[in-house]
């Protein structure tokens, strides 16, 4: 038995495979299996979760011009405009072929691409997101979702990635020029000025999805900073600088799916895709994401967005698919096979 799943109190596998929601599936046979983006059951799997929930009520409700709910930088309403659509289809593994959602990026792109070079959050229906509101959640969670989508190459992602890297060690980045993240580091507004772990998670998960030969050194640089940081504290704490006084109890609720705010699990994720998943400053990070399983070895969903979305991925405190195939992932890097 494979270490990872010896940490299990049952082996959540077959249920993750069964088929009954085919973006689950897509996505285990990716993390668990190891089988290739063009595997016949990868295909197969993928085609199916592109004309069912939760992926198809998100693209039916775009529109032909590219955007959600209203044209411009989409970052309102919360969760269903052009933003927030574009990050969720990323996590569910919607396909980037897909016209629509090239379509949707290529609108994204033309409204919150900033003079600083980030990808700005603004929910005006016209002109493009100011240099003033690039914040590390959001630029992260956009440079995340756009490489996975296959606009690495593009000029403004390449933009958003280096504003990125800087933003993180200071490095030609005035602290005057982005308001919203003051740096170096992970200074934020939102947290009263002071480093954020939410931003760094986003940033550490944007940034690792540049392929590992592709990221220049101050990208590498960007991301070493971000694990230093995320691991400076043990994660299962969430002892992060809380700029207004109390830890967010957001991050002791693993959920599906991740908006700005992030938890234990998704510290693993970041430190797993930056390549530093066996570092012994996570174990009190798995040790937790282990003692929230079941008796069968599956996580329940307890941050939903339950309400907010184009449909109800999960319940609250429902067992989840979604929320176990993200601990399997961490536990697995974490835990080798």
């Amino acid at each position: 038995m494979e270490a990872w799943v010896s940490a299990l109190r049952g082996d959540p596998r077959p249920w993750l495979l069964d088929g009954d929601d085919p973006a689950v599936r897509q996505l285990a046979l990716r993390w668990l299996e190891d089988a290739e983006a063009d595997d016949p059951e990868v295909a197969t799997a993928r085609a199916a979760a592109m004309v069912a929930p939760p992926i198809a009520p998100i693209l039916d409700g775009q529109d032909p011009e590219g955007w959600w709910v209203k044209p411009g930088a989409g970052y309102a309403p919360k969760y269903t405009g052009t933003t927030w659509s574009l990050i969720f289809l990323d996590q569910l593994g919607a396909d980037g072929g897909d016209a629509r959602i090239r379509r949707g990026c290529g609108y994204l792109l033309d409204h919150v691409a900033t003079t600083a070079g980030g990808l700005g959050c603004s929910g005006q229906i016209s002109g493009v997101a100011p240099p003033s509101v690039v914040i590390h959640c959001l630029n992260g969670n956009l440079l995340r979702a756009l490489i996975g989508f296959g606009w690495l190459d593009d000029p403004r992602v390449q933009a958003a990635i280096d504003w990125e890297a800087r933003a993180v060690t200071g490095e030609d980045m005035p602290r005057w020029y982005a308001s919203s993240t003051p740096g170096p580091g992970f200074a934020c507004a939102a947290n009263a000025g002071m480093p954020c772990g939410w931003g760094a998670v986003k940033a550490v998960l944007g940034l690792a999805r540049v392929p590992p030969e592709r990221r220049s050194p101050l990208v590498q640089q960007a991301l070493d900073s971000g694990v230093d940081f995320l691991l400076s504290v043990d994660p299962s704490t969430a002892a992060y600088p809380a700029g207004y006084g109390r830890i967010s109890g957001s991050w002791l609720k693993p959920g599906f799916p991740s908006g700005y705010v992030a938890d234990v699990i998704q510290v693993g994720e970041a430190v797993a895709d930056a390549g530093a998943g066996r570092d012994p400053r996570l174990a009190g990070a798995i040790g937790w994401i282990v003692g929230q399983q079941d008796e069968r070895g599956r996580w329940h969903n307890r941050y939903t967005y339950q309400g907010k979305l184009w449909s109800d991925i999960e319940r609250t405190g429902d067992v989840s698919k979604w929320v176990t195939l993200r601990a399997c992932r961490v536990l697995r890097a974490a835990l080798g096979d």
